[in-house]
């Protein structure tokens, strides 16, 4: 199964997992930067059943320091009272051969409003997040 690495989806936390990667709009990247030190940063991104696609600015930090480092952690923002964690951890890389996320249907159908808004048009968004990020051999956790 795809999602295997996901808690039981029969359980009230599997499905809270599940519907916040279908529906939440921001999770938090954290990559480890040149001097070891954790670089959390929201970012937009697609659950595709065994992996989550990131699109970045091809100036984003985030970027080298999967190269350098290629562990990196997700999680969602809690409930303020230290409930609904949920944190994944996995391998990223940049990912050849994705297309543009104009042209992603999934990531237009999620962002497709707010990628006009963030840059005019979906094919201006396109240029400027034009490195697609690929987290796989994902783990979850939290609570």
């Amino acid at each position: 199964m795809a999602d295997d690495f996901l808690p039981d989806p029969a359980t009230p936390y599997g499905e809270r997992v599940r519907r916040r990667l279908r529906e939440d709009v921001v999770i938090w990247l954290t990559t480890v930067g040149s001097d070891l030190t954790p670089h959390p940063n929201p970012v937009w991104f697609l659950w595709e059943g065994d992996s989550v696609l990131i699109y970045n600015l091809t100036t984003a930090r985030r970027v080298q320091h999967v190269k350098r480092r290629p562990r990196v952690s997700l999680n969602f923002d809690g409930d303020r009272r230290g409930g609904d964690i949920v944190v994944l951890t996995g391998t990223a890389q940049v990912s050849q051969g994705e297309p543009p996320p104009h042209e992603h249907a999934a990531y237009v159908a999620k962002y497709g409003a707010m990628m006009a808004r963030v840059s005019g048009t979906l094919e201006q968004f396109s240029q400027r997040y034009s490195v697609p990020l690929r987290v796989r051999e994902l783990r979850a956790r939290g609570s």
